[in-house]
């Protein structure tokens, strides 16, 4: 049987971008042919770029596609921010296309051409979030050149982006480090078949099976693999499992991020950034003390100004909730809108911060070369959303109308949520930096919780002690030391 012919693509977009995807797209002639661009640019409307005409406007693609036919469109816009991308999503969907493909909006950015290999069909998230942050980030990764780089969580959302923009950085080894088997060895291909189509660098990627809890063996991991700088991403993130299991979560995410950076310590890595959240501000929920604990735990652990004890750099970066996560709202609600409904909202006045995942990453990146030792930094969030709009904007994605065609049902607060999130604390300010949406976090001194101590009364709860085998896995015991050193938990829990 011979290869069927390949569709006649429109690229939407005749920037750099686009151009780089109408070159692959004549040089392979695989992924189809490229019938037209479709650009906004009046200077460019009526002439072509290397022999493909360039169309517009965009909001004219109903009549255009009658004119020049094709079967599918690659949005080819970087920068565009989600209101624009919803425009031309329905502009294009008006015009009858059912294959829409989009290149996430920082692979040109990230110093390398764009690829086809980089794209995948458009997603809900993608009309939600606001213009992306300018970042070179070939030029930004300068400091990790010719490093060694862990990153841990490395199957997760916020920890595969990292690594994908991490192939531009010239590293000379990246560690994908985990405990899922399967999201590790997911990323593992992932990373190769894009350095495969020429995405990055010629950086070397090592996939690590490992367990965060286990002090002896990240002793020993971190002995053999020698790296330069730690990206700490891993924790068990979802707010009603670590309520219901809250001790797992203090032994994953606060001894987890003590085992791994005492380790850092010990065998030379030079940098440590951790990664944390806007539900560490004044926390609710056991996730949130576990992070209030963890970033506690790091800035400690940095011991004042300049590299701390053993040249170790420690920072963290916190940020709100970012849009399309694994276990996050965007999914469930895609998964609930295509069952028909009804989708489910806790309350129609809550709000959360939003980020997409690559500005995240780009910007977790950037702080992580020019951030200082102890330093506690903000991603700049922009306005919270309301989850009941990101619903309705979700249902008239998949060409429904909220209310008539897909219900949306209130279920109200699950324990450890609230209504809103804050970024910084009673006791916090946010400073500007020379960086364009970093901030950094200022806070007054004295009291935070005493982690030493904490750790002495938590270590029995969470570790097997034979001297005190009645702690072990005692929850109520947990939750009495947790209440004493957040004192937003014992309120949220009653002072019980």
């Amino acid at each position: 049987m011979g290869r069927a012919k390949p569709g006649r693509l429109y690229i939407i977009g005749a920037g750099f971008a686009g151009r780089a995807l109408a070159a692959e797209i004549k040089a392979g002639a695989v992924f189809g042919e490229a019938a037209a661009f479709l650009d906004d640019d009046s200077a460019g409307i009526g002439r072509e770029q290397d022999g493909i005409p360039v169309l517009g406007p965009i909001r004219d693609a109903a009549a255009l596609i009658r004119l020049h036919p094709a079967d599918g469109a690659i949005i080819a816009i970087p920068g565009a921010g989600g209101e624009y991308l919803a425009e031309i999503y329905r502009a294009l969907k008006k015009a009858g296309f059912e294959k829409i493909r989009i290149l996430p909006g920082l692979s040109p950015s990230a110093g390398g051409d764009a690829r086809l290999i980089q794209t995948r069909p458009i997603e809900p998230q993608d009309l939600l979030g606001r213009a992306p942050v300018t970042v070179n980030l070939r030029e930004s990764l300068s400091y990790l050149r010719g490093k060694r780089v862990l990153v841990t969580g490395a199957g997760g959302s916020i920890g595969g982006e990292l690594c994908r923009q991490l192939l531009s950085g010239g590293a000379a080894r990246l560690y994908l480090f985990g405990h899922g088997e399967n999201s590790i060895y997911q990323i593992d291909r992932e990373l190769r078949a894009l350095q495969e189509e020429g995405v990055g660098e010629k950086t070397s990627v090592v996939p690590v099976i490992g367990d965060l809890k286990d002090r002896d063996y990240m002793d020993y991991i971190l002995g053999k693999l020698r790296a330069d700088a730690v990206f700490h991403t891993a924790a068990y993130k979802h707010v009603p499992m670590t309520e219901e299991n809250p001790v797992a979560a203090i032994e994953n995410n606060f001894f987890g991020t003590l085992n791994l950076i005492r380790a850092a310590r010990a065998h030379g890595v030079k940098r440590f950034v951790h990664i944390t959240t806007d539900k560490a501000v004044e926390p609710v929920s056991v996730y949130g003390v576990s992070k209030y604990l963890c970033e506690a735990l790091v800035l400690e652990e940095a011991g004042g100004e300049g590299p701390g004890p053993g040249g170790l750099t420690c920072m963290a970066v916190r940020f709100g909730n970012v849009l399309g996560s694994r276990g996050s709202i965007i999914p469930l609600f895609q998964r609930q809108i295509e069952k028909g409904g009804p989708v489910t909202v806790t309350h129609p006045e809550m709000r959360r911060w939003f980020i997409t995942i690559p500005e995240a990453c780009s910007l977790v990146l950037k702080a992580g070369g020019v951030g200082e030792n102890g330093g506690l930094y903000l991603l700049d969030m922009g306005e919270p959303a309301r989850i009941r709009d990101l619903a309705e904007q979700m249902i008239r994605f998949y060409g429904f109308e909220p209310g008539e065609d897909i219900k949306i049902e209130y279920v109200g607060l699950r324990p450890g949520e609230r209504l809103d999130e804050a970024l910084w604390g009673a006791g916090e300010s946010p400073e500007k930096t020379p960086f364009d949406r970093i901030l950094r976090v200022e806070r007054r001194e004295g009291g935070g919780p005493g982690i030493r101590a904490l750790t002495e009364r938590l270590a029995p709860i969470c570790r097997f002690d034979p001297a005190r085998p009645e702690l072990y896995r005692d929850s109520a015991a947990l939750k009495a030391v947790l209440r004493e050193a957040a004192p937003s938990y014992a309120r949220a829990a009653g002072g019980l």
